[in-house]
């Protein structure tokens, strides 16, 4: 047994993050998910509402100051910007960060979703999204995952509405109350459970809807840190947060090129 205990140096991978400068939500996630030997490094990326967050150059100087450090991938905690954009402008986002990123891979909640839904053979989706998703967001997330192959049964947000920006943007919303009404609203015909968005904490209730709901159940934070994980050569299970922990990446192939940047 080794006298030396953990020091969170990231000894087998450093994982980015493009956080709101408002919150820490993503960050405490991840850092709670977290296996021994990963770390997570946070800059802050200056928000006012979803229709300009991913402007210039806000996440563009971001991902340069992370780009500092040496880390396997980025992720953009914008799950609202694949939504917002589409999927040809989502590619761009990345491309133009990248751009920047001094060669790290930077990730997007959508794919990372999209890639978590094939590996636990999801295809019909009931899909939760955060009550700031106003307007049109619930049909922009249906036509996102549509595109890519993905059946959304169905589609709805939390109440009441929550406009942003909004004092209680951000506010936590009580666990029970979250697994309540998911369990309530989710249809029995879809084969997995897609809780949307990055700006409030999800990851308390995946065990226990999975066991109640026989369905796997993924967040977009939780899809966003397995997909990390995995593109960065990082494998094994990783208890209390979703069946998805266990299962790896169907593209070995991106990995291993991820793993030659580290």
């Amino acid at each position: 047994m080794s006298i030396w205990k953990p020091d969170g140096s990231g000894s087998r991978a450093r994982i980015g993050l493009l956080q709101h400068d408002d919150q820490t939500i993503s960050e405490s996630e991840f850092w709670t998910m977290a296996p021994a030997g990963v770390s997570i490094h946070t800059a802050r990326v200056p928000f006012h509402d979803f229709r300009t967050y991913a402007n210039p150059p806000g996440p563009d100087d971001a991902t340069e100051v992370l780009a500092k450090l040496k880390l396997q991938c980025i992720v953009y905690g914008f799950t609202a910007g694949s939504y917002l954009l589409g999927t040809v402008g989502e590619q761009a986002l990345v491309a133009r960060l990248e751009q920047r990123s001094n060669g790290i891979p930077v990730l997007m909640p959508g794919p990372a979703a999209a890639a978590a839904f094939r590996a636990v053979s999801v295809e019909r989706i009931a899909m939760f999204n955060p009550p700031w998703y106003v307007g049109d967001m619930d049909q922009n997330g249906i036509a996102y995952f549509q595109n890519q192959g993905f059946e959304v049964v169905r589609a709805c947000h939390f109440t009441p509405e929550i406009a942003v920006p909004h004092p209680n943007y951000g506010t936590p919303v009580d666990p029970a109350a979250m697994y309540d009404f998911i369990h309530r609203n989710t249809p029995r015909d879809i084969d997995g459970v897609f809780i949307s968005g990055n700006g409030w904490h999800t990851i308390a209730v995946i065990a226990a809807l999975e066991e109640d709901l026989g369905r796997p159940v993924l967040t977009a934070t939780q899809s966003s840190f397995w997909y990390a994980l995995r593109l960065s050569g990082v494998g094994g299970q990783i208890d209390n947060y979703g069946q998805l922990f266990k299962k790896e990446l169907r593209n070995p192939v991106a990995a291993s090129a991820l793993r030659n940047t580290a």
